[in-house]
């Protein structure tokens, strides 16, 4: 093998370099063509042109570059990259699918470390790491479609083979979906290929189990499915294609909340009936599932899914009702409250959701109600008088007083002076900008009270009381005084899916605003757990 220095690269094979960034297919194909060009030059950093179409998103140079001999595997890159950790790192679940068919290596590890599945989960394209790790090669299932040692006909039809593997390598582990699957293909539709395919799951379950390299949740997953495939056993006995049948109970659901207890009670004796009690993961589920009554969160799907698949610390994706399909955007046009992928999930589920699809309209409605008055108060609250709250009718006797009992004796210079500087606040602060917080001080001289004059009225209640928290933010030397004019200043923005909320406290000191303390204050998005953080 011609070793390839990294930098030596021909004008033809700059041009393709370019051509994978704004160019066409057509045109990296004419260059392909050229016998100037070699399909794994290295650029100055050790990039190949497939992890530059892979880390760009380019599936068709993708697939054009791996149809003239690109090396999938290549690891010159000077951090040890490869193309499968570009594609993982690029987010793009098809090129990444590409790249592991193609033969891309799972276990490598980049110059720190990391695999690709680590590298995606770093950056949060989980989709990726779900791929990567559901991964199972199609040359492991080819094993069982040739007769080993003295068997005279293989496991497994050949002709069964790439259905089979379709089923296996999906991230939808959702019972509907896989009955679905067996149902759009006439091949695995029949008893009897279903019966060897449970078979030769059940094989690679207890070949999982026994190697070397354990991998519990490989074995899980094809026991699982085997169990799936001997319950559409069950239903095709008769000799008629009652598919459609079970996928109407496992669909079922109860009459008060429409929640499907068979479903969940197929999923835990699925999870009772793995072979292996001294598995890890099995005592874990056992220990999640069994304390939780049916019908109740978490459900033994939820807790399976996060076991093969891997937890999600922030999900802000919507999931089929019917199929479990993630990224599900229809709803239902009457209730509003249920989630299909498509019209064909929509009406496989209507038997079961027009129970309670108008009690769902109800609740729905009633949700509007309440989002659309909480809404109006929080404008109302935005909308505040700026004269009412800096203008006080009572203001030069509290000035007065102040002056008698914080300052002593002045003369009447002093006490002009003072009271021009305390109008010129309030006339400085009529311009505040929107969002802003107003209070002139009358009588406490502790912070923490100053503080909740500006919060009390215009935050709501559960924010209100974070503030208190805060209030060790504040110089040890700042005392506030009556008579003077402070400023609350809120701003919202977005880091990495939390909302972050910052209230700038300033008081007013002569001509210019003054900051005392900033109030750092968070709340992530409702369901995202609630953190805390000191600036």
């Amino acid at each position: 093998m011609v070793h390839i220095k990294k930098g030596e690269l021909t004008q033809e094979e700059k041009e393709l370099l370019e051509v994978i960034g704004k160019g066409t297919v057509q045109e990296a194909g004419t260059l392909l063509a050229s016998k100037n060009v070699r399909v794994n030059c290295l650029d100055e950093n050790g990039m190949t042109p497939l992890m530059h179409a892979a880390y760009k998103g380019k599936l068709d140079m993708c697939k054009l570059l791996l149809r003239h001999g690109a090396d999938v595997n290549c690891h010159q890159h000077e951090h040890g990259y490869t193309a499968l950790m570009f594609a993982a790192l690029s987010g793009n679940k098809d090129i990444t699918w590409v790249m592991l068919e193609a033969g891309a290596e799972t276990d490598v590890v980049n110059s720190v470390g990391r695999t690709a599945a680590q590298m995606a989960a770093f950056v949060g394209q989980h989709d990726c790491v779900t791929i990567i790790n559901n991964f199972f090669p199609r040359e492991r299932l080819d094993y069982y479609t040739k007769p080993q040692g003295l068997d005279k006909e293989p496991k497994l039809p050949p002709k069964l083979a790439g259905p089979l593997h379709k089923i296996i390598t999906t991230t939808n582990l959702h019972p509907v979906k896989i009955v679905m699957l067996i149902n759009e293909n006439p091949l695995l539709a029949e008893e009897a290929a279903l019966n060897k395919c449970y078979k030769v799951m059940d094989l690679i379950c207890e070949k999982c189990m026994k190697q070397r390299d354990m991998n519990e949740v490989l074995a899980m997953k094809m026991h699982y499915i085997s169990c799936i495939f001997q319950k559409c056993i069950n239903f095709l006995k008769d000799g008629e294609n009652k598919l459609d049948t079970l996928i109407k109970s496992l669909l079922k659901g109860r009459a008060s909340d429409g929640f499907p207890i068979y479903q969940e009670k197929i999923i835990r004796e699925s999870i009772r009936k793995f072979p292996y009690c001294e598995a890890t993961l099995l005592q874990q589920l056992v220990r999640s599932i069994a304390p939780v009554e049916i019908g109740s969160d978490p459900t033994a799907f939820s807790v399976l899914t996060q076991a093969i698949t891997g937890q999600v610390g922030f999900v802000d994706v919507e999931f089929c009702t019917t199929c479990g399909e993630k990224g599900a955007s229809k709803r239902c046009s009457v209730c509003k409250m249920v989630i299909y992928c498509d019209q064909t999930c929509q009406k496989t589920h209507w038997f079961a959701h027009k129970k309670i699809c108008k009690n769902l309209k109800d609740i729905y409605e009633k949700q509007q109600l309440e989002a659309a008055k909480e809404k109006s108060e929080e404008e109302n609250n935005g909308k505040l008088d700026v004269n009412s709250n800096c203008v006080n009718e009572e203001q030069p006797e509290v000035e007065t007083g102040i002056c008698q009992e914080d300052c002593g004796p002045k003369d009447s210079t002093e006490g002009d002076k003072e009271s021009l500087q305390s109008d010129a606040g309030l006339e400085c602060l009529q311009d505040a900008p929107a969002g802003s917080w107003k209070t002139h001080v009358t009588v406490s001289s502790l912070p923490c009270d100053t503080c909740m004059a500006l919060w009390q009225d215009f935050i709501e209640e559960r924010l209100s009381s974070k503030a208190l928290s805060t209030m060790p933010s504040f110089p040890p030397d700042f005392c506030s005084r009556v008579g003077q004019i402070f400023l609350g200043k809120n701003v919202f923005f977005k880091i990495w899916e939390k909302y972050f909320f910052f209230s700038f406290f300033l008081r007013k000191i002569g001509p210019e605003l003054t900051p005392v303390a900033n109030l750092p204050l968070f709340f992530p998005l409702p369901k995202a757990p609630v953190h805390s953080c000191i600036f």
